[in-house]
């Protein structure tokens, strides 16, 4: 076991949840692959989630995680990434204004592909076949062909993760993340779902706290806090 932590002392810990690779040598080729390719998330971007965590073990900021159990190679669309993303930030919006302290976001997307199992297979009808460990690894498709574990997903794995990334980056920065809008959708949500109705009195006090800003000054055009998640 690493006693301190290195890039690569995650290495030294025991795996529980490897599946049974067929072929060491395409598993090989497979992960070289991946370790040529530019990495996924970028160091300043690590150090401030690093700093953003701080304070909420600080009490001085919330965490809120959300996203799939388990994304799919079947659903990578850009609607149904954006229809997240913006799910997110409109349960961000209120929790940031009922706590009053920053709400921080982490997505459960652009990676989360694998699936842990209690067991290697498992059994459909008389045929007992792998078990489902995700995109990544097999097909949930239930045939034996199927569900044989596949590197080369690990790849497709890399390249969706990275697509995901990217529309992901330009959404939060494009405006698609700005307070008005986000504020517009929970409006919405609240005159049209009966579920949104238990909302609506915090939704009519972040409008009029909108108001308030807005007549001092402060509003998502000149504010970049506003403008992006």
């Amino acid at each position: 076991m690493a006693s301190t932590w290195t890039p690569t002392s995650w290495q030294s810990f025991p795996a529980a949840q490897q599946p049974n690779w067929p072929d060491q040598g395409a598993l090989d080729r497979s992960l070289k692959q991946i370790a040529s390719y530019p990495p996924l998330v970028f160091a300043g971007e690590a150090r401030s989630l690093q700093n953003a965590l701080g304070q909420v073990c600080a009490g001085n900021a919330f965490l809120l995680q959300a996203g799939d159990c388990a994304e799919s190679f079947d659903e990578f669309t850009a609607n149904n990434i954006r229809e997240k993303l913006r799910v997110i930030l409109q349960m961000a919006v209120v929790l940031t204004y009922s706590l009053g302290v920053p709400t921080i976001k982490v997505g459960r997307m652009a990676g989360q592909f694998a699936k842990p199992r209690s067991a290697d297979t498992e059994k459909i009808g008389d045929l007992e076949i792998p078990s489902f460990r995700g995109h990544i690894v097999n097909d949930p498709t239930p045939t034996l062909e199927a569900r044989i574990p596949n590197p080369d997903r690990l790849v497709q794995a890399y390249h969706q993760s990275a697509s995901t990334l990217n529309l992901l980056r330009a959404f939060v920065k494009g405006g698609f993340a700005d307070l008005s809008r986000v504020h517009a959708w929970n409006q919405e949500f609240v005159g049209s779902s009966p579920e949104g109705q238990r909302y609506e009195q915090v939704a009519t006090d972040i409008e009029r706290a909108l108001r308030f800003m807005h007549a001092c000054g402060v509003d998502t055009e000149n504010t970049a806090a506003l403008h992006e998640a």
